[in-house]
């Protein structure tokens, strides 16, 4: 009887790569882009698009692409928008503090030149960028492997949503951290992400709350002129 020997996919050998790989590449994108504004109207519709196939290959087979809770998940979504702008809406000048303006986290500004803010272009792939790209790749890396390899290295053994109170708070706070300037809205949005994880056990579901957030985000910020949103 022979025998041959058996192949395994990269995924299956490095299976981590499918949460990270994204999320990696989205932060490359951001830091080279900071940097380079040539062609911007062409670089951002480009890295969409490469994003998005990123995405879309690296997606894991283990998970549903689709939400099951639309409307509180939507819900959700836009509560997060109003805990993200209140502070600054009911207390003016509140972010210009030291706590939220400094050397070490930032200060607030745009990424975005005068040109590009002035471009439906620009602005509707900025926005396409931070609805289709962002919560994707945020929610895998976060929520979908971070919050399960906290608690065991194998997180393929962790059930998506299970909770320890050290994955849930780190967590939080390292998506906080993420935010800047606005790391206190930062560390709340990551709390309520969090528990909406633990509570649906759906990364669909955390990925649509997610776009509404930003997508209603996205259009305060348009309508309004509040570009240092946008970081």
């Amino acid at each position: 009887m022979s025998t041959y020997p058996v192949s395994y996919s990269w995924r299956d050998k490095y299976p981590a790569v499918q949460y990270v790989a994204p999320f990696v590449l989205f932060l490359a994108f951001l830091s080279v882009s900071s940097q380079v504004h040539a062609d911007a109207a062409w670089a951002v519709p480009l890295w969409v698009i490469l994003l998005a196939i990123v995405c879309f290959v690296c997606w894991p087979a283990e998970i549903s692409p689709r939400p099951v809770h639309w409307i509180s998940s939507m819900a959700v979504g836009v509560a997060v928008f109003a805990v993200w702008i209140a502070p600054d809406v009911l207390i003016p000048g509140y972010r210009q503090t030291v706590f939220f303006s400094n050397d070490f986290i930032g200060h607030l500004h745009s990424s975005m030149t005068s040109a590009e803010l002035q471009s439906p272009w620009v602005l509707a792939w900025r926005t396409a960028r931070a609805v289709l790209i962002v919560p994707i790749v945020e929610e895998l890396f976060w929520r979908a492997w971070l919050m399960r390899w906290l608690i065991n290295n194998d997180f393929r053994r962790v059930p998506l949503g299970a909770y320890t109170p050290v994955a849930f708070w780190l967590t939080a706070l390292l998506f906080a951290s993420e935010h800047g300037p606005y790391w206190d809205v930062g560390l709340l949005a990551g709390l309520i992400y969090n528990f909406w994880m633990v509570k649906t056990r759906s990364v669909a579901d955390c990925i649509l709350m997610h776009a509404v957030t930003n997508g209603v985000l996205s259009g305060f910020v348009i309508v309004t002129g509040q570009w240092q949103y946008w970081q």
